[in-house]
């Protein structure tokens, strides 16, 4: 039996308001499937990079995130091909967009 999930939407909104609280600016940069798209959380260090990260399922079964860009900061535009390539595999990707200069945002599973 799978464990039951949250609609994508819902969790998204959820993280915004998380951010909100905690004075760290979020905001939707593109919006996908309601229900079920994938997410990619572009987080912000406010000094002309940004990481990007995945949501995905690590080796046992449970939810965690995967880097995108690799152990290092990236440019804007490099996240953004990274970001364009993935949406033209999948039209229901939401990209969540977070100013973390400090990292203070806290991820709802581990990165891996």
């Amino acid at each position: 039996m799978t464990e039951p999930r949250l609609k994508t939407d819902f969790w998204i909104q959820a993280q915004v308001r998380l951010c909100d609280l905690a004075f760290i600016p979020a905001a939707i940069a593109r919006r996908g499937d309601s229900d079920a798209g994938q997410v990619l959380i572009r987080r912000d260090r406010c000094d002309g990079t940004c990481e990007l990260y995945a949501r995905t399922v690590s080796l046992d079964g449970k939810p965690a995130w995967r880097r995108t860009t690799g152990p290092e900061p990236v440019d804007y535009a490099t996240a953004d091909g990274l970001i364009a390539r993935e949406a033209g595999f999948d039209p229901d990707l939401w990209v969540l967009d977070i100013e973390d200069p400090h990292g203070r945002y806290a991820f709802d599973a581990p990165v891996i």
